[in-house]
C-alpha cells in the first residue's frame, strides 16, 4: 500500500479533462473513463461523469494496469 499523499484535482479540472474509454468497450454501460489530470491519472464510472473520480499517482496506475495485464491471482 502506498503512503506518499495524492493530490486530489480541482472539480474544476475534472469537467475539463480529457476522459477516454476503452476501444475495447462494448457499449452496455459498464465503463470507466480515464483522464490525466496534471500529474495524476484519474478515474470515474462512465455512468456517472458527474460523481466522484478515484486519483492515482502515476506509479500506482502502472502498477494497475500491469497486474490487470497478468491475468488472474492464483491462491493455492
Amino acid at each position: 500500500m502506498s503512503t506518499h499523499h495524492v493530490r486530489q484535482p480541482s472539480q474544476a479540472e475534472l469537467i475539463c479533462a480529457d476522459w477516454r474509454k476503452s476501444s475495447r468497450s462494448s457499449g452496455n454501460g459498464a465503463c470507466v473513463e480515464v483522464a490525466v489530470v496534471g500529474d495524476v491519472v484519474a478515474v470515474r464510472d462512465s455512468k456517472h461523469t458527474d460523481g466522484d473520480a478515484l486519483v492515482f499517482s502515476p506509479h500506482e496506475w502502472r502498477r494497475f494496469l500491469d497486474a490487470a495485464g497478468a491475468g488472474p491471482v492464483r491462491r493455492h
